[in-house]
Protein backbone atom coordinates (compact mmCIF):
# COMPACT_ATOMS: atom_id res chain seq x y z
CA UNK A 1 0.00 0.00 0.00
CA UNK A 2 2.25 2.48 1.15
CA UNK A 3 4.55 1.65 -2.46
CA UNK A 4 1.66 2.69 -4.25
CA UNK A 5 1.12 5.20 -2.73
CA UNK A 6 4.86 7.01 -3.24
CA UNK A 7 4.58 5.88 -7.24
CA UNK A 8 0.81 7.41 -7.23
CA UNK A 9 2.57 10.57 -5.64
CA UNK A 10 5.60 10.33 -7.68
CA UNK A 11 3.55 10.61 -10.66
CA UNK A 12 1.82 13.27 -9.82
CA UNK A 13 4.83 15.41 -8.91
CA UNK A 14 6.39 14.39 -12.71
CA UNK A 15 2.94 14.52 -14.23
CA UNK A 16 2.96 18.65 -12.41
CA UNK A 17 6.78 19.16 -13.34
CA UNK A 18 5.85 18.08 -17.25
CA UNK A 19 3.40 20.25 -17.21
CA UNK A 20 5.46 23.35 -17.01
CA UNK A 21 6.94 23.11 -20.04
CA UNK A 22 5.73 22.97 -23.61
CA UNK A 23 7.94 20.11 -24.65
CA UNK A 24 9.30 17.04 -23.10
CA UNK A 25 12.65 15.05 -24.62
CA UNK A 26 13.07 11.94 -23.40
CA UNK A 27 15.19 9.26 -24.72
CA UNK A 28 13.05 6.48 -23.23
CA UNK A 29 9.77 8.18 -25.38
CA UNK A 30 7.87 8.77 -22.17
CA UNK A 31 8.02 12.34 -23.65
CA UNK A 32 6.95 14.51 -27.07
CA UNK A 33 9.93 13.69 -28.28
CA UNK A 34 13.03 11.57 -28.52
CA UNK A 35 15.55 14.08 -29.53
CA UNK A 36 16.30 17.37 -29.29
CA UNK A 37 16.70 18.43 -32.24
CA UNK A 38 12.82 17.00 -33.26
CA UNK A 39 11.72 19.62 -30.25
CA UNK A 40 13.85 22.25 -32.15
CA UNK A 41 12.25 21.90 -35.25
CA UNK A 42 8.64 21.85 -33.57
CA UNK A 43 9.12 25.18 -32.11
CA UNK A 44 7.01 27.64 -34.44
CA UNK A 45 9.36 29.61 -36.20
CA UNK A 46 9.51 33.76 -34.81
CA UNK A 47 7.23 32.65 -31.89
CA UNK A 48 6.87 36.35 -29.60
CA UNK A 49 6.45 33.90 -26.35
CA UNK A 50 8.64 31.82 -25.22
CA UNK A 51 8.95 27.90 -25.77
CA UNK A 52 10.29 25.64 -23.26
CA UNK A 53 11.72 22.46 -23.91
CA UNK A 54 11.78 19.95 -20.91
CA UNK A 55 15.08 17.19 -21.75
CA UNK A 56 14.92 14.06 -19.47
CA UNK A 57 18.67 12.81 -18.11
CA UNK A 58 20.24 10.67 -20.75
CA UNK A 59 22.81 11.37 -23.19
CA UNK A 60 21.69 12.74 -26.89
CA UNK A 61 23.79 12.12 -29.41
CA UNK A 62 23.09 14.35 -31.89
CA UNK A 63 24.07 17.31 -34.11
CA UNK A 64 21.95 20.30 -33.34
CA UNK A 65 20.85 23.34 -35.21
CA UNK A 66 19.35 26.08 -33.56
CA UNK A 67 17.97 27.80 -36.70
CA UNK A 68 17.28 32.14 -36.72
CA UNK A 69 13.37 31.50 -36.99
CA UNK A 70 13.17 29.57 -33.66
CA UNK A 71 13.73 32.87 -31.36
CA UNK A 72 13.00 32.70 -27.35
CA UNK A 73 13.39 28.86 -27.04
CA UNK A 74 14.66 27.64 -23.28
CA UNK A 75 16.18 24.13 -22.74
CA UNK A 76 15.75 22.73 -18.93
CA UNK A 77 18.17 19.27 -18.24
CA UNK A 78 16.52 16.98 -15.59
CA UNK A 79 20.13 16.96 -14.09
CA UNK A 80 23.49 18.99 -14.97
CA UNK A 81 25.60 16.31 -14.96
CA UNK A 82 23.20 13.53 -16.22
CA UNK A 83 21.87 15.48 -19.25
CA UNK A 84 23.97 15.40 -21.91
CA UNK A 85 23.88 16.56 -25.48
CA UNK A 86 27.01 15.37 -27.07
CA UNK A 87 28.69 14.71 -30.32
CA UNK A 88 32.43 13.80 -31.82
CA UNK A 89 33.05 15.57 -34.98
CA UNK A 90 36.41 17.51 -35.39
CA UNK A 91 38.10 19.94 -37.35
CA UNK A 92 40.17 17.36 -39.54
CA UNK A 93 37.57 14.87 -40.05
CA UNK A 94 36.54 14.67 -43.91
CA UNK A 95 32.90 15.27 -45.37
CA UNK A 96 31.36 13.38 -48.03
CA UNK A 97 33.50 15.28 -50.85
CA UNK A 98 36.81 14.69 -48.87
CA UNK A 99 37.51 17.91 -47.22
CA UNK A 100 38.48 18.65 -43.99
CA UNK A 101 34.73 20.47 -42.11
CA UNK A 102 37.18 22.77 -40.51
CA UNK A 103 36.63 24.72 -36.85
CA UNK A 104 32.72 25.62 -37.56
CA UNK A 105 32.10 22.54 -38.77
CA UNK A 106 33.13 20.26 -35.83
CA UNK A 107 30.54 22.09 -33.39
CA UNK A 108 28.34 20.03 -31.89
CA UNK A 109 25.56 22.84 -31.67
CA UNK A 110 25.05 25.48 -33.64
CA UNK A 111 23.19 28.60 -31.89
CA UNK A 112 22.40 31.01 -34.30
CA UNK A 113 18.12 32.09 -33.25
CA UNK A 114 18.07 34.98 -30.57
CA UNK A 115 17.36 34.97 -26.95
CA UNK A 116 18.15 31.19 -26.06
CA UNK A 117 18.51 30.28 -22.83
CA UNK A 118 20.23 26.74 -21.36
CA UNK A 119 19.68 25.27 -18.01
CA UNK A 120 21.05 22.29 -16.45
CA UNK A 121 22.59 20.97 -19.44
CA UNK A 122 25.78 19.46 -20.54
CA UNK A 123 27.42 20.14 -24.04
CA UNK A 124 30.15 17.94 -25.39
CA UNK A 125 32.11 17.88 -28.07
CA UNK A 126 32.93 13.86 -27.25
CA UNK A 127 35.95 13.76 -30.10
CA UNK A 128 38.54 13.64 -27.73
CA UNK A 129 42.28 15.65 -28.16
CA UNK A 130 42.51 15.67 -31.73
CA UNK A 131 42.46 19.04 -32.63
CA UNK A 132 39.73 21.62 -32.91
CA UNK A 133 36.40 20.37 -32.29
CA UNK A 134 34.19 22.86 -31.07
CA UNK A 135 31.09 21.64 -28.67
CA UNK A 136 29.10 25.00 -28.54
CA UNK A 137 29.01 27.73 -31.65
CA UNK A 138 26.73 30.81 -30.69
CA UNK A 139 25.80 33.20 -33.23
CA UNK A 140 22.33 34.77 -32.12
CA UNK A 141 22.28 37.71 -29.34
CA UNK A 142 20.61 37.55 -25.95
CA UNK A 143 22.11 34.12 -25.17
CA UNK A 144 22.19 32.72 -21.63
CA UNK A 145 23.66 29.31 -19.59
CA UNK A 146 22.24 29.06 -16.35
CA UNK A 147 24.30 25.65 -14.12
CA UNK A 148 25.49 24.34 -17.82
CA UNK A 149 28.61 22.57 -18.53
CA UNK A 150 30.91 22.80 -21.43
CA UNK A 151 33.21 19.72 -21.91
CA UNK A 152 36.01 19.73 -24.92
CA UNK A 153 39.45 20.28 -25.46
CA UNK A 154 40.80 22.33 -28.09
CA UNK A 155 38.49 25.24 -28.91
CA UNK A 156 35.34 24.10 -26.60
CA UNK A 157 32.79 27.03 -26.48
CA UNK A 158 32.82 29.22 -29.87
CA UNK A 159 31.58 32.79 -28.98
CA UNK A 160 30.79 33.38 -32.71
CA UNK A 161 28.42 35.75 -33.60
CA UNK A 162 30.43 39.42 -33.76
CA UNK A 163 27.27 41.07 -32.82
CA UNK A 164 26.37 38.15 -30.22
CA UNK A 165 26.06 38.99 -26.11
CA UNK A 166 26.51 35.59 -23.84
CA UNK A 167 25.60 35.46 -20.52
CA UNK A 168 27.15 32.24 -18.40
CA UNK A 169 26.39 32.20 -15.02
CA UNK A 170 27.60 28.99 -12.48
CA UNK A 171 28.53 26.89 -15.40
CA UNK A 172 31.64 24.92 -16.18
CA UNK A 173 33.94 25.48 -18.76
CA UNK A 174 36.94 22.65 -19.72
CA UNK A 175 39.33 22.77 -22.64
CA UNK A 176 43.00 22.53 -23.88
CA UNK A 177 44.15 25.05 -26.11
CA UNK A 178 42.08 28.66 -26.94
CA UNK A 179 38.88 26.99 -25.42
CA UNK A 180 37.10 30.15 -24.69
CA UNK A 181 37.22 31.92 -28.22
CA UNK A 182 35.46 33.85 -30.65
CA UNK A 183 33.99 37.36 -31.36
CA UNK A 184 31.20 37.75 -29.17
CA UNK A 185 30.54 40.12 -26.16
CA UNK A 186 30.82 37.47 -23.21
CA UNK A 187 29.96 37.90 -19.53
CA UNK A 188 31.16 34.91 -17.48
CA UNK A 189 29.70 35.15 -13.84
CA UNK A 190 30.82 32.54 -10.87
CA UNK A 191 31.82 30.08 -13.36
CA UNK A 192 34.46 27.47 -13.51
CA UNK A 193 37.15 27.92 -16.02
CA UNK A 194 39.15 24.16 -15.80
CA UNK A 195 42.25 23.52 -18.46
CA UNK A 196 42.83 20.15 -19.06
CA UNK A 197 46.09 17.80 -19.50
CA UNK A 198 47.66 19.16 -22.72
CA UNK A 199 46.28 22.93 -21.97
CA UNK A 200 48.14 26.27 -22.83
CA UNK A 201 45.95 28.98 -23.10
CA UNK A 202 42.52 29.50 -21.88
CA UNK A 203 41.26 32.36 -24.30
CA UNK A 204 41.51 33.45 -27.63
CA UNK A 205 39.20 36.47 -28.28
CA UNK A 206 38.99 37.98 -31.64
CA UNK A 207 37.05 41.31 -30.58
CA UNK A 208 36.27 43.64 -33.22
CA UNK A 209 37.84 47.42 -33.15
CA UNK A 210 34.49 49.34 -32.85
CA UNK A 211 33.17 46.32 -29.53
CA UNK A 212 34.01 47.90 -26.55
CA UNK A 213 34.10 44.60 -24.92
CA UNK A 214 35.53 40.69 -25.10
CA UNK A 215 35.23 38.42 -22.77
CA UNK A 216 34.83 39.73 -18.86
CA UNK A 217 35.19 37.03 -16.18
CA UNK A 218 33.69 38.23 -12.43
CA UNK A 219 34.27 35.89 -9.76
CA UNK A 220 35.26 33.06 -11.61
CA UNK A 221 37.58 30.51 -10.46
CA UNK A 222 41.03 29.33 -13.07
CA UNK A 223 42.02 26.21 -12.03
CA UNK A 224 42.62 22.87 -13.82
CA UNK A 225 45.42 19.75 -14.03
CA UNK A 226 48.07 20.49 -15.94
CA UNK A 227 51.36 22.24 -14.01
CA UNK A 228 52.16 24.88 -12.28
CA UNK A 229 52.99 27.92 -14.12
CA UNK A 230 51.81 26.46 -17.58
CA UNK A 231 49.30 28.23 -18.88
CA UNK A 232 48.18 31.63 -20.23
CA UNK A 233 45.02 33.17 -19.53
CA UNK A 234 44.61 34.13 -22.71
CA UNK A 235 46.32 35.45 -26.62
CA UNK A 236 44.90 37.75 -29.33
CA UNK A 237 43.15 35.61 -32.08
CA UNK A 238 42.67 38.61 -33.85
CA UNK A 239 44.56 42.02 -33.16
CA UNK A 240 41.73 44.36 -31.03
CA UNK A 241 41.09 41.14 -28.79
CA UNK A 242 39.49 42.14 -25.19
CA UNK A 243 39.69 39.93 -22.03
CA UNK A 244 39.53 40.86 -18.49
CA UNK A 245 39.37 39.01 -15.28
CA UNK A 246 37.60 40.64 -12.28
CA UNK A 247 37.77 39.69 -8.13
CA UNK A 248 38.55 36.19 -9.87
CA UNK A 249 40.53 32.94 -8.28
CA UNK A 250 43.65 31.98 -10.19
CA UNK A 251 45.11 28.92 -9.27
CA UNK A 252 49.10 28.04 -9.42
CA UNK A 253 48.73 26.83 -13.19
CA UNK A 254 48.70 30.26 -14.36
CA UNK A 255 52.31 31.76 -15.96
CA UNK A 256 53.89 34.28 -13.78
CA UNK A 257 53.62 36.91 -17.52
CA UNK A 258 49.87 36.09 -17.80
CA UNK A 259 49.31 36.95 -21.44
CA UNK A 260 50.91 36.14 -25.10
CA UNK A 261 51.21 38.00 -27.93
CA UNK A 262 50.61 34.69 -30.18
CA UNK A 263 53.87 35.61 -31.77
CA UNK A 264 52.47 39.32 -33.23
CA UNK A 265 53.94 42.02 -31.36
CA UNK A 266 51.82 44.71 -33.20
CA UNK A 267 48.88 42.90 -31.25
CA UNK A 268 50.68 44.32 -27.93
CA UNK A 269 49.59 47.75 -29.09
CA UNK A 270 45.78 46.97 -29.85
CA UNK A 271 44.76 44.08 -27.62
CA UNK A 272 43.47 45.25 -24.15
CA UNK A 273 44.00 42.28 -21.32
CA UNK A 274 43.55 43.32 -17.92
CA UNK A 275 42.84 41.98 -14.49
CA UNK A 276 41.33 43.86 -11.07
CA UNK A 277 42.03 41.71 -7.58
CA UNK A 278 43.01 38.77 -9.02
CA UNK A 279 43.72 36.48 -6.06
CA UNK A 280 45.59 32.87 -5.62
CA UNK A 281 49.22 31.48 -6.61
CA UNK A 282 48.22 32.23 -10.38
CA UNK A 283 48.07 36.08 -9.25
CA UNK A 284 51.28 37.51 -10.00
CA UNK A 285 50.20 40.52 -10.76
CA UNK A 286 53.52 42.32 -10.61
CA UNK A 287 55.18 39.59 -13.46
CA UNK A 288 52.28 40.29 -15.87
CA UNK A 289 53.85 41.30 -19.68
CA UNK A 290 54.33 45.17 -19.71
CA UNK A 291 51.51 45.84 -22.44
CA UNK A 292 48.38 43.97 -20.13
CA UNK A 293 46.95 45.95 -17.69
CA UNK A 294 45.85 46.35 -13.75
CA UNK A 295 42.17 47.95 -13.53
CA UNK A 296 41.68 50.49 -10.73
CA UNK A 297 38.47 50.37 -8.25
CA UNK A 298 36.63 53.54 -10.60
CA UNK A 299 37.22 51.51 -14.18
CA UNK A 300 34.84 48.90 -12.60
CA UNK A 301 31.84 50.88 -13.19
CA UNK A 302 32.44 49.82 -17.22
CA UNK A 303 32.47 46.39 -16.28
CA UNK A 304 29.21 45.81 -14.83
CA UNK A 305 26.77 43.14 -16.55
CA UNK A 306 24.60 46.28 -17.62
CA UNK A 307 27.47 48.26 -19.60
CA UNK A 308 29.12 45.30 -20.56
CA UNK A 309 26.10 43.67 -22.07
CA UNK A 310 24.08 46.81 -22.54
CA UNK A 311 20.71 46.05 -21.49
CA UNK A 312 18.64 43.93 -18.38
CA UNK A 313 17.32 41.20 -20.98
CA UNK A 314 19.02 38.30 -18.42
CA UNK A 315 16.70 39.07 -15.59
CA UNK A 316 13.68 37.09 -15.65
Amino acid sequence: MRFALVTILYLISTTVCMAQYDFVVAADGSGDFTTVQAAFNAVPDFRQNQTTIFVKKGIYKEKLTLVTSKTKVRIVGEDVGQTVLTYDDFAAKKNAFGEAIGTTGSSSFFIFADDFIAENITFENSAGPVGQAVAVRISGDKVQFINCRFLGFQDTLYAHGEKSRQYYKDCYIEGTVDYIFGWSTAFFENCTIFTKKGGMYITAASTLEDTAHGFVFLNCKITGDVPDHSIYLGRPWRPFAKTVFINCQLDRLIKPEGWHNWNKPDAEKTSFYAEFNSKGEGANNKERVLWAHQLKEEDLIDYTLNKVLGEKWWID
